[in-house]
């Protein structure tokens, strides 16, 4: 799911739940409300006893009821694997400038700069994921620096030889990358 269109559900879903929740603390703190506000007293209830138990006795009440909440059920679940999916790249397309295309592997791509990079003087590790769209893929990339490595140096080497070997041999226009890097944790030395 786009981060927009999640994040606009998720603003909409806070702006309903702030104003009913505002409505109701306005409500039982003796405030004044709008005349269509459902309740409007301390001591008045959001579902009457009339309101509840007036579609009981109907046949069509308790399969809508259901129906309703079971796709507000299989809503969220559908939210919520959005959200736990993986935006893994699975293939990039290679414009091999003979009028077919070519597909390679994002997982060969991946472990083709991830080995180049390991390379590197001063890297322990490296992973390298790839997401984006087919045509025009984005690598984030994760390196374990060792104590003695040089920060400025270990990036320079990846962009001149790593991604732009990757950004050559797939035929790409750019390899856009965001590159972390970390260091490794030591234990301190004992001294005795």
């Amino acid at each position: 799911m786009p981060k927009k269109v999640n994040r606009v559900l998720l603003g909409l879903a806070g702006l309903v739940l702030l104003a009913v929740g505002g409505g109701v603390l306005a409500t039982g703190l003796g405030m004044s409300v709008p005349s269509w506000w459902p309740f409007d007293g301390r001591d008045d209830v959001l579902l009457s006893e009339a309101d509840r138990t007036r579609w009981r006795d109907s046949g069509w009440w308790w399969p809508v009821v259901i129906a309703v909440l079971a796709v507000l059920v299989l809503l969220a679940l559908w939210w919520l694997l959005a959200q736990l999916r993986r935006h893994r790249l699975s293939e990039v397309l290679v414009d091999s400038r003979d009028g077919e295309g070519a597909v390679l592997r994002g997982r060969a791509l991946e472990n083709a700069l991830a080995e180049e990079a390991r390379t590197l003087d001063g890297v322990e590790r490296a992973h390298v994921t790839l997401t984006g769209r087919r045509d025009a893929p984005r690598a984030r990339v994760a390196m374990l620096l060792a104590p003695h490595a040089e920060p400025a140096e270990t990036l320079d080497g990846f962009t001149r030889g790593a991604l732009a070997h990757a950004r050559d041999s797939a035929a790409l226009d750019s390899l856009p990358a965001e590159v972390r890097l970390r260091e490794v944790k030591h234990g301190a030395r004992r001294v005795s």
